[in-house]
C-alpha cells in the first residue's frame, strides 16, 4: 500500500480543501476520499437509525457498518450516497456539519474509521481531504496541503454556497458555527486540526480557486507524482 501515492489535503472548514480535492483528484485521475463526509454520514445515519450522538458504543457499530459510495463521475460533483440513497444535500446542511464535529471528537469513533478511510489508497492514487489526512490517517503521503482562511472568508463562501443551494443561511450564524467548530476542531484530544510538520500551507483568503489550484498542481509536477 505504501507504493500507492497519496496527496493530502487538510484545512478547517470553509478553507477550499474539497474543491481544491475534487479537483485534484478529477485533474490526476486518482481516488478521492471525503474523510469529513463519512463523520458526516456517521452523524446523519444516527440520526436516521434515531441514535444519540453520547452512545459511544452504538455509534462505534455503525460505524463499523456504514454502506458508503462516493461517485466522482458525476457532472454536478460528488455524489455521496448511504445505503443506496443519494445524501449529498442532506450533508451540507448545519446542523448535519455540527453534529459531525462533534461525532469526529470521539476517540473510539476515530479509531473504527481509521481503516475504512485507509482503505480509499488505491492504485493510480488518492487525494485524501479532510482535517488529519496528513498527522494521522496518512503521514506518509508524498505531498501535504494545508489550506486555510480567515473565519470570516470561511463564512462568506459556506453562506454563498448554501444560497446557490437554495438553502437559507444566517450569515452571523455560520461565523459563529465555525468559530465553534474551529475550537472543538483544533482542541480535542485525539487528531487536533493542525497542519503537518512537512506540509505546505496556503492561505487562500485572497486567493480565487483557480489560483489555489494551480498552486496545488504545480506541487504535483515539482514532485513529479505524475509518474509515480
Amino acid at each position: 500500500m505504501s507504493a500507492i501515492p497519496v496527496i493530502t489535503v487538510d484545512g478547517p472548514s470553509g478553507s477550499g480543501k474539497g474543491v481544491i480535492s475534487q479537483w485534484l483528484a478529477q485533474k490526476l485521475g486518482w481516488h478521492l476520499l471525503d474523510s469529513g463526509a463519512l463523520y458526516r454520514l456517521l452523524a446523519l445515519a444516527a440520526e436516521k437509525h434515531s441514535l444519540s450522538l453520547s452512545d459511544i458504543v452504538r455509534l462505534v457499530e455503525l460505524a463499523q457498518k456504514l454502506d458508503i459510495q462516493f461517485d466522482t463521475q458525476s457532472a454536478e460533483g460528488v455524489i455521496t450516497f448511504l445505503a443506496g440513497e443519494d445524501v449529498s444535500l442532506a450533508l451540507r446542511t448545519e446542523e448535519c456539519a455540527r453534529n459531525a464535529s462533534q461525532v469526529a471528537a470521539i476517540p473510539e469513533v476515530r479509531t473504527a474509521l481509521l481503516e475504512r478511510q485507509r482503505a480509499f489508497r488505491q492504485v493510480p492514487g488518492l487525494v485524501a481531504d479532510g482535517r488529519d489526512m496528513g498527522t494521522v490517517v496518512f503521514p506518509d503521503a508524498e505531498l501535504k496541503i494545508f489550506l486555510t482562511a480567515s473565519a470570516a472568508e470561511r463564512a462568506r463562501r459556506r453562506h454563498k454556497q448554501l444560497n446557490q443551494k437554495g438553502i437559507s443561511a444566517n450569515l452571523a450564524a455560520l461565523s459563529e458555527e465555525i468559530r465553534a467548530r474551529d475550537e472543538r476542531d483544533q482542541n480535542r484530544a485525539v487528531s487536533p486540526l493542525k497542519p503537518a510538520a512537512n506540509a505546505i500551507i496556503l492561505d487562500t483568503t485572497h486567493m480565487g480557486i483557480d489560483a489555489v489550484c494551480q498552486a496545488a498542481y504545480t506541487k504535483v509536477q515539482e514532485l513529479k507524482l505524475l509518474t509515480a
